[in-house]
């Protein structure tokens, strides 16, 4: 929307009646006016939403809901799903965020950096095709980067006539991509963006900026122990695989979309170095095995630590479906080199097409990353992106160029994916605040004169602003 405020003129109209002269005069008396309906009733009022809960939490009012979508924004008429979104209601009066994760959405009452900076609504959606929310049945055509936008902006139109207040679109990781996304496609509805640490692979096929940035994140030394133990997890594949074996009889895995348990232990080894950079920090590499000395059991229990043995098995695919086949279709996915493997590796970072079942077809779109990439570039308009300095994720991120306004990259120092406006050194900290409170319209007068007095408007709360990461496989923004 991007529009500058202008004044309201209020218009008072005074009821009353008066008698005629000489006669007992009656005091003007104006109607009572009409209760506010109930925000429950008011957001059950819009056609095709639906309750699932209400789930209390002091000072918030906390939904669990259904929104019908059209399954094909394009071809509305062809059917509908449910999609499940919530809504974490502050007051009407107060602005909006609109957080997506890119996944599946959290039905725990959760606030968003951004929430808590302009003590805000937020509104939080359930990517479509990840479940309950995918169609029935289900034409994995329909699941692309616009269709996904669409939804967005259709639950922003329907809420945007009870929250009339300024708007912004958040989100980290894959939910950073999505937020920028419904921004290119739609960029009249948010008043701003804060993007964390969302990757930009422009050309699926060029990565070497990720080579560039393991020869050099961290340490020498640390890069060295983390590279000795992924080799020993190889070199020792025999007696580790008959462990994986063992896992996974006891926890009853399969292996048929991979292919192979053979497979699947060594897509688990190759995401380790990856894993241990976007989950870790630099002090965590004290904690990592000595490779040459180590047991086989240190050197299972680090890799599973840190990649999870369960994550390419059926059952650990089969909830990130949907984004393994947009990773193979539009976003696109690394393909990194790891010269210290040498000839053990036996199949090298695998494709998403090896984490999809083969009776979804898919096909890559080269030009959809392209084109988002050069929309940022060109168009950026009050959008924000915080990266983390030792995040493998950052290593091909979004860029701003000279017709963009008012519009930012900010690194937090040493941070990994869970890099946030609070780890940014504090001129640039102060800076995001004082903007993110600006695009929300509602900056105190302080932060205008000075965004070095920039903070956050929400006190604090250990649970609303807790992050729940969830443990991603080295493919999963």
């Amino acid at each position: 929307m991007r529009k500058t405020l202008g004044w309201l003129l209020s218009l008072v109209v005074l009821i009353g009646t008066m008698g005629a002269a000489g006669s007992t005069a009656h005091a003007a008396t104006a109607a009572e006016p009409a209760a506010a309906a109930d925000i429950k009733d008011q957001i059950l009022g819009i056609p095709g939403m639906s309750l699932i809960e209400e789930k209390p939490y002091p000072g918030y009012r906390f939904f669990v809901l259904n929104y019908e979508q059209p399954v094909d924004h394009r071809q509305p008429w062809k059917g509908t799903f449910k999609q499940r979104l919530t809504l974490l209601h502050k007051d009407v009066s107060r602005p909006s965020v609109f957080f997506t994760s890119g996944y599946n959405v959290n039905t725990n009452p959760r606030r968003s950096e951004p929430t808590t900076i302009i003590d805000g609504n937020q509104v939080s959606m359930e990517y479509r095709f990840f479940t309950p929310s995918r169609p029935d049945p289900a034409n994995w055509a329909n699941l692309d980067i616009w269709q996904a936008a669409s939804d967005q902006h259709r639950i922003f139109t329907a809420l945007k006539k009870i929250y009339k207040k300024n708007w912004l679109a958040t989100g980290g990781s894959k939910g950073g991509m999505t937020a920028t996304y419904y921004e290119r496609f739609y960029p009249r509805d948010m008043d701003g963006v804060v993007a964390y640490v969302a990757p930009n692979d422009v050309a699926n096929k060029e990565d070497s900026a990720y080579d560039r940035f393991f020869a050099k994140v961290g340490t020498k030394e640390c890069r060295d122990r983390l590279n000795a133990v992924q080799r020993e997890a190889l070199v020792r594949r025999e007696p580790l695989e008959a462990k994986y074996a063992a896992a996974a009889a006891e926890n009853g895995w399969t292996f048929t979309t991979v292919g192979s348990l053979d497979k699947a232990y060594e897509a688990v080894v190759l995401d380790y170095v990856w894993a241990f950079w976007q989950y870790s920090l630099l002090a965590d590499c004290a904690s990592i095995p000595a490779a040459a000395t180590a047991t086989d059991q240190e050197i299972w229990d680090s890799i599973d630590a840190i990649s999870g043995f369960s994550a390419y098995a059926d059952q650990g695919l089969e909830t990130y479906t949907p984004y393994y086949y947009q990773a193979g279709t539009q976003l696109g996915s690394p393909d990194i080199k790891q010269p210290h493997l040498g000839s053990l590796s036996r199949y090298g970072y695998q494709p998403p097409r090896n984490f999809v079942p083969r009776d979804i077809p898919m096909t890559f779109q080269p030009g959809a990353m392209a084109d988002i990439d050069r929309w940022v570039r060109d168009n950026a308009n009050q959008m924000l992106f915080v990266y983390g300095q030792n995040d493998p994720w950052g290593a091909e991120p979004f860029r701003i160029g000279y017709t963009a306004r008012d519009s930012y990259v900010m690194i937090a120092p040493g941070a990994n994916h869970g890099a946030n406006v609070a780890k940014l050194l504090d001129g640039e900290k102060a800076l995001a605040t004082a903007k993110i409170l600006q695009w929300a319209g509602v900056a105190p007068a302080a932060t205008l004169a000075d965004t070095g007095r920039a903070a956050p408007l929400a006190a604090p709360d250990a649970e609303l602003d807790r992050r729940d990461l969830e443990r991603e496989p080295q493919l999963r923004p």
